[in-house]
């Protein structure tokens, strides 16, 4: 079809963030970018290539070729009132999408698709409507209008399945469609239905491959390249295993091939372990056989330095123009242990045993230890895969996988960096809510980010990222060890239906540091525990054991035993095990010393060395099985919302500051943007004599409050900035000569005395990695001093707002505490609510806070607001399907 420019040239006004690599319906991947006006050659071949019934469908008349008119009119655009968006896989131009604005000034503008023949079906079209329209939002266009041929079936579908609010009508043989493109609920369930399939698939492209080709396979027993190859004969692969090498006839008593190209068949999956100068002509062999998915032991990209970086930019740009994902570089390799599959594409030496445990891991040589530890308990996993440098492939591309995969029960990840945390919050919420999610974060301390890992900086408090997994369901853990031992009971237990704990064991000692476990975890311990004499026999246990389990209000069990000399671990395990099994809804872990893992004495009974592991193992089971029981809520849509107004304060608040990246929003805008939102900020006058101080009172009417603008002093009280419950005019005089003496200016503030209450700070702030934060906490020392606030990720649903306000220490102040009367917590909840609206709407909002809001028992008041707005960096996970760059 011809070759297209992959990278066109800079130019003003090109809008370079536009461009996306994506995920298409069959796994494959694909680029988007604007167009220009050099496309003209490639646009001419691609038009030409199209069938006449296609063309006729496009521009309703016969047109084998389009005319230099139509060509210039078609690729030179302004990107505003006029854009166009091309799909490009390999060299060729495979969809392109347009809009043109209707009427100068307008907000709905036409829309246009034009797919190629040889690849409709594969999701293009929709892929680019998202895109296209996200780009119309972003130029102030609102509406999409579409003139479409009745018997243009295929482009009807994908404006109803998109997910907006359409309306039809028929006129003069054509069907007129029109639509509202901001995101709805629903077609954000669309998209993300559409992108959770698609990268689904291209991971069963990758873990489950049919057929390898190894690329780099060595002699020389101690090279990379002749492990691999001894790991792939040792697993047994059950597919087409291909061995790429220049010279020899056969490597390990397997024959091999010369070059790619002498491989009949497709491949799905190679595996590239050469010098990392030579990886990119690999890359380019492998397009042209139509290679579907690459992983790269290679080392020399990111993480040597900045050669490195471009290598490896090149690499993924390569891969993804020709339809390739990519694991690393710098990987491990991955394992699929199905016995369908038995593929060990990695350094890890030995294939583990089949188990239901899917890991994935940042780190190479932690996977050794990880993959030791799991068949040393007795585990076993499904399949399992080291990133290296996360170029491409990541955590969330393997969660897709992992929630449509069979073989997979629960997922462990070890994470080292972060590439897209709100991606992966939405789709570790929804795999959480079938399959447990324990995630192992590393470099917490210091924010530290491994060599190879190209990554946002993150400003946000560290809270921030356990609060994202808490609503997200995932299951916190803080070493490997303890991602195995949560592994062991969500695997092999019932979820516990509550907290309550009944303890057997045979040591006074072992039962009392149980209990203190349990009490220190949150958990409930009833049935009072028993403790056994220390020579009890299997029949003594198997009673107090049957008695336990028995007992009302229990949720789960926990037996230790310390063997003694007369009676056997095995026949106390048996009969844990049988009367276990006599109560299928009840989990149980055990305390048996020497034993660690699943044993098969105990059957599926996890054992632990220490009473204290196995209780922490299931206390974090009891929370997430509460969590996954709790009605997940609404997503939270305020009405009043009015997003123009809101924007239009932005524009006018950076238009006045055309050479600053920021500024800060006077009291009169930020009331303006408040508004806009349905949150309403308490009047204030400034005033700089007593007499204007005194006009302002008797306007609002007493008590009257008087403060400084002073930012380190507009809260404090204790230091003279404010001056509360002024009555009348004499006491204002004399409060306003104090303050103005004692501060140093005249520059004051007069504000209504609102009614008592409990005085909250509430805070967002946008984070380059995290996108927008929402925080919550109690005015004065609970905040300042002591910390105590409590952090959540939008999208929130009214669940999530609910325990926004109850998460913090300080809460029962609102819920009447020692006796005072509780405040109008609906109200507090209606305005965070609110709020984590506009901080997902609005990027542009850098940092916010109202502080105070002072709420009463009936309604609040919102009594100051600091905002400063910026020109928004695009954040991670847009409105539209996309992988990361």
């Amino acid at each position: 079809m011809g070759q297209v420019m992959n990278d066109p040239p800079a130019r003003p006004g090109y809008p370079q963030h536009w461009e996306a690599d994506v995920v298409l319906r069959d796994g494959a991947t694909a680029h988007l970018r604007p167009i220009t006006a050099e496309d003209a050659d490639a646009l001419q071949r691609f038009h030409m290539h199209q069938s006449p019934d296609s063309t006729y469908l496009r521009f309703f008349a016969p047109m084998p070729r389009l005319s230099p008119r139509d060509l210039h009119h078609f690729t030179n655009v302004d990107h505003r009132d006029r854009a166009a968006l091309l799909a490009i896989l390999g060299e060729d131009i495979v969809g392109v999408g347009r809009y043109d604005r209707l009427d100068r000034g307008s907000d709905a503008a036409e829309v246009a698709f034009n797919i190629s023949d040889a690849h409709q079906g594969r999701g293009i079209s929709s892929v680019l409507l998202e895109h296209l329209a996200a780009a119309a939002r972003e130029n102030g266009i609102r509406r999409f209008v579409a003139d479409v041929l009745p018997r243009n079936r295929k482009m009807l579908t994908v404006f109803r399945e998109a997910g907006y609010e359409l309306t039809s009508r028929f006129d003069d043989g054509v069907i007129e469609v029109r639509f509202t493109i901001d995101p709805t609920e629903k077609s954000r369930a669309v998209m993300e239905s559409r992108e959770h399939r698609a990268e689904a698939r291209s991971m069963e492209r990758v873990l489950s491959p049919r057929s390898v080709a190894l690329i780099g396979a060595s002699r020389r027993s101690a090279t990379v390249g002749h492990k691999l190859l001894a790991n792939l004969i040792a697993g047994g692969f059950t597919g087409e295993l291909h061995i790429v090498h220049h010279e020899a006839d056969q490597l390990l008593g397997r024959p091999t091939v010369r070059s790619l190209a002498d491989i009949e068949g497709t491949v799905d999956l190679a595996l590239v372990a050469i010098p990392a100068e030579g990886v990119l002509d690999v890359v380019r062999e492998c397009a042209e056989h139509g290679v579907r998915g690459m992983v790269v032991v290679s080392t020399g990209f990111a993480e040597t330095g900045a050669e490195g970086l471009a290598r490896q930019r090149e690499l993924v740009r390569l891969a993804r123009s020709h339809g390739m994902r990519v694991v690393g570089p710098n990987s491990w390799g991955l394992i699929n242990a199905g016995e369908a599959v038995r593929l060990n594409m990695s350094l890890i030496p030995d294939l583990p045993k089949e188990g239901r445990l899917g890991l994935f891991s940042q780190s190479g040589g932690l996977a050794v230890a990880v993959l030791d530890a799991v068949e040393r308990r007795g585990l076993g996993v499904s399949t399992f895969l080291s990133a290296g440098n996360r170029a491409d492939v990541s955590g969330n591309d393997c969660m897709q996988f992992w929630e449509e995969d069979a073989s997979t029960d629960a997922v462990g990840l070890y994470l080292e960096s972060f590439g897209n945390p709100r991606k992966f919050s939405r789709i570790a919420r929804r795999l959480a809510r079938s399959k447990p999610v324990i995630v192992l974060k590393s470099g917490l301390s210091s924010f530290g980010v491994p060599p190879g890992h190209s990554v946002r900086a993150s400003t946000a408090p560290r809270e921030a990222f356990d609060a994202m997994l808490r609503q997200s369901g995932c299951i916190r853990v803080q070493t490997v060890a303890e991602m195995l031992d949560v592994a062991q009971v969500v695997m092999h237990q019932p979820m516990p239906a509550g907290p309550n704990v009944a303890i057997v064991g045979n040591s006074d000692a072992l039962s009392t540091l149980i209990a203190d476990a349990c009490v220190a975890a949150g958990l409930v311990v009833v049935h009072k525990p028993v403790a056994l004499h220390p020579q009890a026999d299997a029949g003594q246990f198997r009673a107090a054991l049957t008695e336990a389990f028995a007992a009302d209000e229990v949720h789960a069990v926990a037996a230790a035993f310390i063997p003694p000399i007369a009676t056997e671990a095995g026949q106390v395990a048996r009969a844990l095990s049988e009367v276990s099994a006599q109560s299928p809804d009840i989990p149980v872990v055990a305390c048996f010393v020497g034993v660690h893992g699943i044993n098969s004495a105990l059957s599926n009974i996890p054992s632990y060395p220490t009473p204290e592991e196995a209780v922490r193992a299931l206390a974090k089971a009891e929370w997430y099985a509460r969590w996954r029981r709790r009605d997940p809520g609404e997503r939270f849509e305020p009405s009043g919302v009015d997003l123009d107004a809101a924007r239009k304060v932005i524009a006018e608040a950076l238009a006045a500051s055309p050479w600053e990246d920021s500024a800060f929003l006077e009291p009169e805008a930020a009331s303006r943007l408040l508004a806009a939102f349905g949150i309403k900020l308490w009047p204030r006058t400034s005033v700089s004599t007593a007499d204007a101080a005194v006009q302002a009172a008797q306007e609002m009417g007493y008590p009257v409050v008087l403060k400084t603008t002073a930012p380190h002093l507009r809260h404090r009280v204790d230091l003279g900035g404010v001056r509360l419950n002024i009555d009348d005019e004499d006491e204002l005089r004399v409060d306003f000569a104090q303050m103005s003496g004692t501060l140093g200016t005249d520059q004051l503030v007069v504000q209504r005395m609102a009614e008592p209450g409990v005085a909250c700070v509430l805070r967002t702030v946008e984070d380059p990695l995290f996108g927008p934060v929402v925080s919550f906490g109690l005015g004065g020392d609970a905040v300042g001093l002591l910390g105590d606030v409590a952090h959540r990720i939008p999208p929130l649903t009214d669940v999530d707002i609910s325990d926004l306000v109850r998460s913090v220490k300080a809460a029962p102040k609102l819920f009447g505490h020692k006796g005072a009367a509780p405040v109008d917590v609906p109200a507090l909840e209606d305005v965070l609510g609110r709020l984590a609206v506009l901080a997902d709407e609005l990027p542009e909002v850098a940092e916010l806070e109202l502080n105070p809001v002072v709420v009463a028992e009936t309604g609040l008041a919102v009594l100051d607001a600091q905002i400063r707005v910026a020109r928004p960096i695009e954040r991670a996970d847009s409105v539209r399907r996309e992988l990361p760059s």
